[in-house]
């Protein structure tokens, strides 16, 4: 049976209802030289976003995914504690963010140490933790995949052949994507086991729906933000689903969180957005009760379980 790894143990999908599959509890996006995440207090984040999951509990949210990676200040940690706080499961990735953020060691290690290092934090714990990986999260350039970040990519369709982890990437260019699921199909994973975060981003719809042929996830993931009106969204959903893609689509807010390199953390943003305001606005229009659980609740059970 599967299950999603989370902070508090694994679920199952009846012990679950509605999932934010990309959120961010804590994340330190400085430049990575100065490694402001090391020096953060547990207590202080607990005290700031603790009150964010609650809420957003409140609203009928049961599980957030955290999408912090290496390079951009995961803390493991300090999410544990702030889920225990709160009581709201978290799932929390192994892998590593794109160029200019990854680490030295990345740069230098064979593809083979990098897979053994997502394989074990994916099956045991994430550094000393007490938690386990629940997928692998890791990012592209706009302009095309690195050495490095095809190197990383491997390594993680490696990891995930073995586990059966999702693979997220936050790409921007869906032409990159496609340069990413050919990648993940040469090392024998599936294209279903991999999903592309920020597709709103790209501005050819046509790439959306092309990526969806081919049995990836996509995800529309910056609602409530100010940079998209809800209208974009309501629009995009609508015609993936009208083209018969639902099944492969998230929503979140792609919100938070604590930023170690600004005072006090910066300003927390809610997680309730999507519960409060655009879930309303989806249902007026037409979408039916039942595709709405499924975006929410069925959907990234189904991506992020394993």
């Amino acid at each position: 049976m599967k299950k999603l790894i989370t902070t508090l143990g694994p679920y199952r999908a009846d012990q679950l209802g509605m999932i934010l599959p990309h959120e961010h509890i804590f994340v330190d996006l400085s430049p990575i030289e100065e490694e402001n995440w090391k020096a953060a207090k547990t207590q202080d984040v607990v005290e700031k976003m603790s009150p964010e999951l609650v809420r957003a509990k409140k609203t009928g949210v049961t599980a957030l995914v955290e999408c912090t990676p290496v390079g951009v200040g995961r803390r493991a940690d300090i999410v544990r504690a702030v889920s225990e706080d709160a009581g709201v499961p978290v799932v929390v990735p192994t892998g590593i963010y794109r160029e200019p953020w990854i680490p030295q060691w990345a740069h230098n290690a064979p593809l083979e140490r990098i897979q053994d290092w997502m394989t074990a934090e994916l099956n045991g714990e994430i550094e000393e933790s007490g938690v386990r990986a629940g997928w692998i999260k890791l990012s592209a350039g706009d302009q095309g995949l690195t050495k490095t970040e095809t190197k990383i990519l491997r390594a993680a369709a490696r990891a995930g052949k073995t586990t059966g982890a999702l693979i997220g990437s936050h790409t921007i260019k869906g032409s990159v994507v496609k340069d990413q699921i050919r990648i993940i199909q040469e090392e024998g994973y599936s294209p279903d086991r991999f999903l592309w975060i920020h597709t709103q981003a790209e501005e050819d719809f046509t790439l959306h729906l092309e990526i969806a042929q081919q049995g990836a996830w996509i995800e529309y993931d910056s609602i409530g933000n100010q940079e998209t009106p809800d209208g974009y969204f309501l629009d995009r959903i609508s015609r993936v689903v009208d083209a018969g893609y639902g099944r492969q689509l998230l929503l979140s807010h792609d919100r938070g969180w604590y930023d170690p390199s600004q005072p006090g953390g910066g300003e927390a943003k809610p997680y309730t957005y999507l519960s409060d305001t655009f879930l309303p606005a989806l249902e007026e229009t037409g979408l039916g009760e039942k595709t709405i659980s499924a975006l929410t609740q069925e959907n990234p059970f189904r991506a992020f379980a394993r």
